[in-house]
Parts: structure tokens; C-alpha cells; sequence
């Protein structure tokens, strides 16, 4: 039963959203749901933040519609323009009171009783990511914000903390025996913090969560088991981890939602001041692939050799220095590096991406969203998020006609062999001129850096524009010319600055480098890496 400092997360407004028309709102659960088809997406107070809600919704869908238990019956829900609302109503009445943030006895996502030997609370530092201790340039909430927050924004955070924390020291809960001295010790990040999140973006918010339930008679994709469920069906948390942790995860639905925290709020709906936040079930990432759809997995053999397993996966987190196209063939499924069939592969795709590709067809246009939370010293701070959108074809994730997904693969492998060709010019320019290591070194950095700058843009646009009908030769020619061009500009501009001393040139380990001889270099492999159409004229390459 709810107290009067109640906040239902079903009825009260928290979650952040953008709708079609492009203005922002804060609804419930219920109206999301209710008006998923008008909303754009779920937005929030970082990037992460999203992720996390959404996963939450998927979780309420799949227990609300009883599966999808069949293809069948997920293109029965996609028949619909609209959420089964009166479906999710009924599953959400029925757990209603787990959805309650401040409930005296088992509040959504914490411990009603949570305390310390010494009855020490926090600040709320330890539940807003984006101000870690020590780092007050990376806070959004400086000053008076961070003395108190909404319910709203509490539990924002609250679900994202259970997904994001950091690693490191927590506070030690009386009742929790992994507690030595009255401390908590580091068991990991929040489990979405171990993974390169992956989700598939519709039209609508409604779309998206279709695009991203998964039937259950695609184990290949993802399977669970029937103890399979979310956090708010199973029994209330205690201060201790939970009895049958080390079994788990049961499915995607438990990883949705896991409790990688214990934690309670201080305050009430009129505000929350401080919070307690202590270890709670520790899980490891090894070999989930079956149970997390929203990542990708690399195959690990430091891994194998430690674990003394033949095979062994692990998350693909994202790098926050490259760009998602850049590491576009680990996440398509037929053209990635492949191991030998008894080793298995050494790359796996989302699942929710195979079954985009399955559920809409080889003609849909669809985004792929990458998310995930990049860490600091031994997962212990918050260093950045990362956030990445790339629209393209279902064609480019289709199992069947590999050609078109591999000719994308070898033309991003030519491009990046393009840029290294860049920072071969920009490295000898500088030493031609006489410099120093260090100045090659950053020559080479600013060089890439301002060439992926401007092949971003164009390269999204291609990547966009193929479909099933593209002619994959003639697209790979086209891009080259557009890439050839771009690289080349910019190498004319770097030769042009290098200066009279350049041109000039100086030996360098027994060989004279000048700037007219890089340049040279320079074209030759452009036009080695990025080769023009058979029987272009020249003229019409760029």
C-alpha cells in the first residue's frame, strides 16, 4: 500500500520523451504506452538514461503481451499502429504497487530499510552520473541542483544507476555479509555498463519497441528461460545479494532490469535530498550472448585461455574515439571476420539487430542507436557517453545475399586505409621540414582527426542510400571518387601549408623526403586504396 509521500511511476509523470512534432514532454509509464505511437522516442537527462527506460518498457511488453511467443504473433502486434494499451494496463494494475517509488515496504528498484551500521547516508552525487566526485566540468547540476532533485528526476536516475553505476566502493549495508569494515567492495558496473548498447529505432516510439521484441521462438536470438522475469516480479530485495544470483541471468527480462545495486531514497514526492547506494547482485559478462540481445560480442581467447573454455564472448562496448560506421562490420551479421565453424565466429551481432532485419523485411529503413557509458580508472568515474545514431537499410542486416553488406565492409576498410594514407603525408611533410617525433605524431592526429571529420557526413549519406536494387560495384566507385576527392583536398591543403623548408626536404634514415615527393606518395596510394571504374577518364573521377 502506497504512503501519502507516494509516487506511482505508472500514473505520476517522469519519463522524458519527444514527440512527432518535435516538442518535449514528461509522462508515466501509462501514458507512454497510451501514446507510444505519437512519441518520437524517449529522451532523458543523458543518453544512458534512455537506454535504460526503454529497456524497461520492453520488459513491461513482454510480460503484458505474454511473449511474443510466435512470429506469428509479433506481426499480430505490428498490425497495429497503436500499443496493446489495454493489455499493458491490465499487467501494470497488477504489479501496480511495485511501482511505487517511496513505498514503505518495497519501494521500485531499492530496499525499504537500507542502512548503515552508522545510519550514514549520501550525497546525491552518488546517484547522478554525469557529476562524479571530482569532476564538477562534466556535471549538467552544479550548485543548488545537486542539493535536492524531483521525484521525476529521482527516478530517472534510480533506473539508470541500477544500470550505470560505476565500479568502486559502496557503502556497507548492515544485513549484506560481503561487508568487511563497514565496506562495500568493488563487484563491477551496473550490467548495461558492461555492454555497447544496440537498439533499433522506427518510425515511432511504438516501433521501436516492436523492433526490438524479439519472439521467443527465435532462440538464436535470444532465449530464456521460463523463471525468465522483471525485477518488480520478483521477491523485494534485501540488503543482501540475492539467494539465487549466481544462477542467474534467467533471460533478457532479468538483464533488462538487473539489480546490480541496493539503494534508497531520502525524501518523498516532494523531493529527494539524499540516498544510500550499496552492492547488490554481482553478475559477470562472459558468455551472455544468448541472454542480451542489445549488444554486439567479440569473441575473447584471452578469455579462454583464463577460463580454460574452448569458447568464450564478450561484450562489444564502443569505442568512444571512432565513430559507429567505423565499426560497422562487427555489427552485421554476414561480414564480419569469421572463425572456422568448429571454433565458432569471432564477432556476433545484436540480436535485436538480426531480428530488425527479419521482422521488416529486406526493404525497411531503419536507424541503429549505440549507447553506452564509457569509465575512468578501474570502472570507478565517468569519463563519457557515448551516443551514436546510423540509418541504413534492413538489406545491409539480411542473411541471405551477403554482397551488399560486404561491399560496405571493404569500402569502410578502404577508407580507413585512405586516412592512414593521410597521416603517412602529414607524418613525412613534418619531417621533411625537419621536425621532431612529437610533431610527427601530432601532425598524424590532426590530420585523421579532420579527415573522419569531414567523411562523416558523406559516408552516413551513402551508407543510407543502399537498399536491395543497389548496384554494389558501381556504389563502391562512386564512393571512392567522393572519398579519393575528399582525402586529396585535404592532402593538397597539408602540402600547400607545409612551408619553403618542405619542399626543400632533408634526409630522413637514408632517404631524401621533400614535399613534392610525399605528395606524389601520397596519390599513388589514394589511387591504390580507393581505385577509380575501370575506363573512367580521369576528369570524371572526382
Amino acid at each position: 500500500m502506497s504512503s501519502d509521500r507516494g509516487f506511482n511511476l505508472i500514473s505520476e509523470p517522469w519519463i522524458e520523451v519527444l514527440t512527432l512534432d518535435g516538442t518535449s514532454d514528461l509522462v508515466s509509464l501509462g501514458t507512454l504506452f497510451a501514446r507510444a505511437h505519437e512519441l518520437r522516442e524517449i529522451t532523458g537527462d543523458l543518453p544512458t538514461q534512455s537506454f535504460a527506460i526503454l529497456r524497461i518498457c520492453l520488459a513491461i511488453v513482454y510480460r503484458a503481451v505474454k511473449g511474443p511467443e510466435t512470429v506469428d504473433d509479433w506481426h499480430e502486434l505490428a498490425s497495429s499502429t497503436t500499443a496493446p494499451v489495454d493489455r499493458i494496463r491490465a499487467y501494470l494494475d497488477r504489479h501496480c504497487e511495485r511501482f511505487e517509488l517511496f513505498h514503505e515496504r518495497a519501494p521500485f528498484f531499492q530496499v525499504a530499510d537500507l542502512h548503515t551500521a552508522k545510519g550514514e547516508f549520501s550525497a546525491l552525487t552518488k546517484l547522478i552520473a554525469d557529476a562524479p566526485v571530482g569532476h564538477p566540468y562534466f556535471s549538467v547540476r552544479i550548485g543548488h541542483g545537486l542539493e535536492r532533485l524531483t521525484a521525476a528526476e529521482a527516478a530517472r536516475w534510480l533506473v539508470h544507476l541500477q544500470a550505470y553505476d560505476i565500479s568502486g566502493i559502496k557503502s556497507g549495508a548492515v544485513g549484506d555479509a560481503r561487508v568487511k569494515g563497514g565496506k562495500g567492495y568493488p563487484i563491477g558496473t551496473g550490467w548495461a555498463g558492461a555492454i555497447g548498447g544496440i537498439a533499433v529505432e522506427g518510425e515511432n516510439l511504438w516501433r521501436t519497441i516492436l523492433l526490438n521484441l524479439i519472439p521467443h521462438d527465435r532462440p538464436a536470438l535470444v532465449t530464456s528461460s521460463d523463471r525468465d522475469r522483471p525485477a518488480w516480479e520478483a521477491p523485494p530485495s534485501t540488503a543482501s545479494e540475492a539467494e539465487d544470483a549466481p544462477s542467474r541471468p534467467y533471460g533478457p527480462l532479468d538483464l533488462f532490469t538487473w539489480q546490480s545495486r541496493r539503494v534508497r531514497l531520502i525524501g518523498g514526492r516532494d523531493g529527494v535530498t539524499a540516498v544510500l547506494v550499496a552492492n547488490g547482485d554481482k553478475i559477470t559478462p562472459q558468455n551472455r550472448h544468448r541472454s542480451e540481445p542489445m549488444t554486439a560480442w567479440r569473441r575473447s581467447p584471452p578469455q579462454q585461455k583464463a577460463l580454460k573454455q574452448t569458447l568464450v564472448y564478450m561484450p562489444r562496448q564502443h569505442d568512444p574515439s571512432r565513430a559507429l560506421w567505423r565499426g560497422l562490420a562487427q555489427l552485421l551479421p554476414c561480414a564480419g571476420p569469421r572463425g572456422k565453424a568448429d571454433d565458432g565466429e569471432d564477432y556476433l551481432t545484436a540480436g535485436v539487430l538480426e531480428w530488425a532485419a527479419e521482422a521488416g523485411g529486406s526493404r525497411s529503413q531503419i536507424k541503429v542507436r549505440a549507447t553506452g557509458m564509457i569509465y575512468g580508472t578501474q570502472n570507478a568515474i565517468v569519463e563519457d557517453v557515448f551516443d551514436d545514431r546510423l540509418g541504413l537499410s534492413t538489406a545491409l542486416l539480411a542473411q541471405e545475399g551477403a554482397h551488399l553488406p560486404s561491399t560496405v565492409v571493404t569500402v569502410i576498410e578502404s577508407t580507413e586505409a585512405g586516412v592512414r594514407a593521410l597521416r603517412d603525408l602529414a607524418a613525412n611533410l613534418v619531417r621533411a621540414a625537419g621536425g621532431d617525433d612529437q610533431l610527427v605524431d601530432g601532425a598524424r592526429t590532426q590530420a585523421s582527426a579532420r579527415a573522419y571529420t569531414e567523411l562523416d557526413g558523406p559516408i552516413r549519406q551513402w551508407i543510407g542510400e543502399l537498399s536491395e536494387e543497389t548496384d554494389t560495384d558501381e556504389a563502391r566507385f562512386h564512393w571512392h571518387d567522393r572519398a579519393r576527392s575528399i582525402l586529396g583536398r585535404i592532402g593538397t591543403e597539408l602540402v600547400e601549408d607545409a612551408g619553403p623548408a618542405a619542399w626543400i626536404g632533408r634526409e630522413v634514415r637514408g632517404r631524401r623526403i621533400t614535399s613534392p615527393e610525399a605528395a606524389a606518395w601520397f596519390s599513388r596510394s589514394l589511387l591504390n586504396l580507393l581505385p577509380r571504374k575501370p575506363h573512367q577518364p580521369e576528369e570524371d573521377a572526382a
